[in-house]
């Protein structure tokens, strides 16, 4: 599976920390998950994809900020919390409207995407489906930063 995709639980399904970006559900994989928080300052850095911010400073270190939106064509709008993940021994903060909470998703539920998508936002999202009749979009938080734009990112970190 790959990096940053949600992992089966023993019981089946997958557990998520469940989010709105905009009017869209979002899923974040919860054993990526290390809190959610206020929303920071965030200063932009040139050269990065559409989706990523910048960095926030989070605990004393840098952390690069996706919004969701443009992976998922959804409208950007106000964060009211950052979701704070853990891929790969990297931190990001995902910025999202609302924090809804954990949820256990059925396998069944969920499929693959159509091949629709393309670019990024379809190596970001690793599935789409239904939970209380709207739309869910899984994301895999290991795509959310391509790893060009993680270069580009840490060479704009000041050393300490």
């Amino acid at each position: 599976m790959a990096e940053g995709a949600p992992q089966e639980t023993p019981g089946g399904g997958v557990d998520v920390l469940a989010c709105r970006v905009g009017r869209v559900g979002v899923a974040l994989p919860l054993e990526n998950v290390v809190e959610t928080m206020r929303p920071l300052p965030i200063d932009s850095i040139a050269g990065t994809p559409p989706h990523v911010l910048g960095l926030a400073v989070v605990r004393g270190a840098a952390v690069p900020v996706i919004d969701p939106a443009p992976l998922i064509g959804g409208e950007a709008g106000p964060a009211a919390r950052f979701v704070l993940l853990r891929v790969s021994g990297r931190r990001l903060a995902v910025a999202v409207s609302e924090v809804v909470g954990v949820r256990r998703l059925s396998p069944d539920g969920f499929a693959a995407l159509p091949p629709l998508f393309t670019g990024t936002g379809a190596e970001a999202v690793a599935g789409a489906g239904i939970e209380d009749e709207a739309l869910l979009v899984v994301l895999r938080c290991g795509r959310l930063v391509p790893e060009p734009a993680w270069t580009e990112l840490e060479g704009a970190i000041p050393a300490s």
